[in-house]
């Protein structure tokens, strides 16, 4: 097949496109910048510049396809305080990706997450985000959307994401903390750190893209999810380990200043299962857990 992929040159497409092309698949990738455009082409892939704005540009590249993967997100303003503007963004894309592929068969895979699901109790592919008007449930209704177009005769699937997606040059949630902590010279947990993350290696999410795009049913949910939940604590001790930091609880109403943007985060108690996911495509992760790859000591060199 011929998949286009957005997000190519990011965190998991760049380990997306050599998967797709040494299982056989030719690639196209969205590229914004001239160093993506280049990083692009020497993995052997095919670019097409652009943004996710572009909206003629995705649609054109979407109709030349046998197949869409859509990995990019604003990412940039999403954490920096316009989530709502980001998630916009996102379903006019996903609309424009949309439009070419009705009534073809052809796959259409969304990135997404595990957020909006009920808190505290282990989430199965099965259960369905709350769409409330907030503007994190706007990207669980885009979520829904896609799903729905298997009901206009594409083979679209969702793969929610575990909210650290880890490996070596990590730059998210785990990068973050490590940095919150040399930067208060605490390694810190909030609360009593109980509670539990999915977590997943960004290879083996990468494999999970393209057995999806080969083989997902439509109206598939799938969830990138290789441990069920890490307590944040022991994600905390790892680091203090490896910081030589003491390791200590942050009371949530220290958590704001503490720990800044990520402090919304901390508290979500969300573990989740990939009982059918594996069962549906044969996945079977591989790669290491979050704390056996925190211990092997890469998110602690500096730049």
């Amino acid at each position: 097949m011929r998949i286009f992929v957005t997000g190519a040159s990011g965190w998991i497409g760049s380990a997306l496109v050599p998967e797709l092309l040494e299982a056989g698949h030719r690639v196209t990738g969205l590229a914004r910048s001239d160093s993506s455009a280049a990083a692009l082409t020497t993995a052997g892939a095919d670019v097409v510049r652009g943004t996710v704005d572009d909206l003629d540009v995705l649609a054109g590249a979407a109709a030349e396809a046998d197949g869409v993967v859509h990995l990019a997100f604003k990412h940039d303003i999403a954490f920096s305080g316009d989530f709502q503007g980001a998630a916009e963004a996102d379903r006019r894309a996903v609309d424009a990706l949309a439009e070419p592929l009705a009534d073809t068969d052809r796959p259409f895979v969304l990135a997404s997450g595990l957020a909006g699901l009920k808190p505290g109790k282990v989430a199965g592919e099965r259960d369905m985000p709350t769409v409330d008007g907030s503007a994190m449930s706007i990207r669980a209704s885009t979520s829904l959307a896609v799903l729905a177009l298997a009901e206009r005769g594409v083979r679209s699937s969702v793969v929610r994401l575990a909210p650290t997606c880890h490996g070596e040059g990590d730059h998210g949630f785990m990068a973050s903390l490590v940095a919150v902590a040399r930067d208060k010279g605490v390694s810190g947990y909030l609360g009593d750190g109980a509670n539990r993350w999915p977590a997943v290696h960004r290879l083996d999410a990468a494999r999970l893209f393209r057995l999806a795009a080969e083989k997902a049913p439509a109206g598939s949910v799938l969830h990138g999810v290789a441990e069920e939940g890490v307590a944040l604590r022991d994600v905390a001790e790892v680091i203090g380990r490896h910081l030589d930091l003491p390791v200590t609880s942050v009371t949530p109403e220290a958590a704001p200043g503490h720990f800044t943007w990520l402090s919304g985060f901390l508290g979500l108690d969300a573990p989740a299962s990939n009982t059918l996911t594996r069962d549906l495509l044969d996945w079977h992760p591989t790669r290491p857990g979050l704390l056996e790859d925190l211990d092997k000591g890469h998110y602690f060199h500096r730049a």
